[in-house]
């Protein structure tokens, strides 16, 4: 595995691949002592242009329970605010020996142009671009989804004959965008639900289907997996830039609340790539249910993220080949 910089790149032998290891990942999460000495002595740098927590943390915590060395750098307060470049950038964290690069930057592209160009010789992960891709969090999504309607044991197994939902601003969405590509690729069959408004040019080239309504997708899909989706109100003017009427429309047609909470089938799943923005594409009921996985899927982002970070750089110990 040389760099993950989108779901589109994966294969479905190798998208199985990093979940089996994940799995194995997250076994090894429910012990008292949950490092493993795999990646001591590696350094990997969380190169973050975009503000984030939860990801940012999520693989820090990921690369330390491997014992690998973490730089965190964040744009703000550094040099980057002064004028430098993302190849000054770059150049300087290989002086520094830098053996992965996690990359989040606003810029669609960004993590493909710091694998491409040379100037790092370490791995590129794509911790998110622009309104690009997201492939870590599809994983983490599709691995949550396997868990809890294929099964614990499912190994080697994708996502075949499952139907998931996705719901919301998917204009502005890049987990959106690799979720379908990745879930497509399992074997799952995906239905974006969104708006006139909130669905990109372009979307019927997509390997899925398109609604714009969500009770009727709830009633007759009959989705194993609803995921909603933030809108993503800082991508828009103000007042919703006119994506919507307003709140309260969008809420009335597009959010999950108790009533279409209770009209999914019994062993459906609902989920969130956070952070949430209740009362508008979610209520507190929908959020807060013994059915939502959002919390879970926070913890699986960790063993999807070590059994990536392992699988790049200590999979040519293993001669495993994934994604680009």
């Amino acid at each position: 595995m040389r760099h993950l910089l989108s779901a589109g790149d994966l294969t479905r032998d190798e998208a199985v691949l990093i979940l089996d290891t994940a799995a194995q990942m997250a076994a090894t999460q429910s012990r008292e002592m949950k490092k493993l000495p795999t990646l001591r002595g590696r350094t990997v740098v969380n190169l973050f242009f975009e503000d984030s927590t939860r990801t940012r943390i999520s693989f820090e915590t990921a690369a330390k329970r491997l014992s690998a060395d973490v730089i965190n750098f964040s744009a703000k307060g550094s040099s980057v605010s002064k004028g430098e470049s993302l190849k000054d950038t770059a150049l300087t964290l290989q002086a520094m020996g830098a053996d992965a690069v996690v990359i989040r930057h606003q810029a669609s592209g960004a993590p493909h142009t710091l694998a491409a160009a040379g100037w790092t010789s370490g791995a590129v992960i794509n911790a998110g671009d622009g309104t690009h891709q997201h492939p870590t969090q599809a994983l983490l999504d599709a691995f949550t989804v396997r868990r809890h309607l294929v099964g614990t044991d499912a190994t080697g197994r994708g996502l075949d004959g499952l139907h998931v939902a996705i719901v919301g601003d998917v204009l502005h969405s890049r987990v959106a965008r690799s979720n379908v590509q990745l879930l497509t690729t399992l074997g799952a069959r995906v239905t974006l639900v969104a708006p006139p408004t909130l669905v990109p040019v372009g979307v019927s080239a997509w390997p899925c289907e398109v609604s714009y309504h969500l009770d009727e997708v709830v009633r007759d899909g009959k989705p194993d997996a609803l995921m909603m989706l933030r809108v993503q109100r800082e991508r828009m003017s103000s007042a919703g830039g006119g994506f919507f009427p307003s709140p309260l429309e969008y809420t009335r047609g597009y959010g999950l609340d108790a009533t279409r909470l209770a009209a999914l089938p019994e062993h459906a799943i609902v989920m969130h790539p956070g952070p949430m923005n209740r009362g508008l594409e979610i209520s507190a009921d929908a959020a807060d249910s013994p059915r939502a996985v959002i919390v879970e899927q926070v913890a699986n982002g960790v063993a999807v993220r070590m059994a990536v970070l392992y699988l790049l750089l200590a999979g040519e110990q293993t001669n495993e080949k994934v994604g680009q």
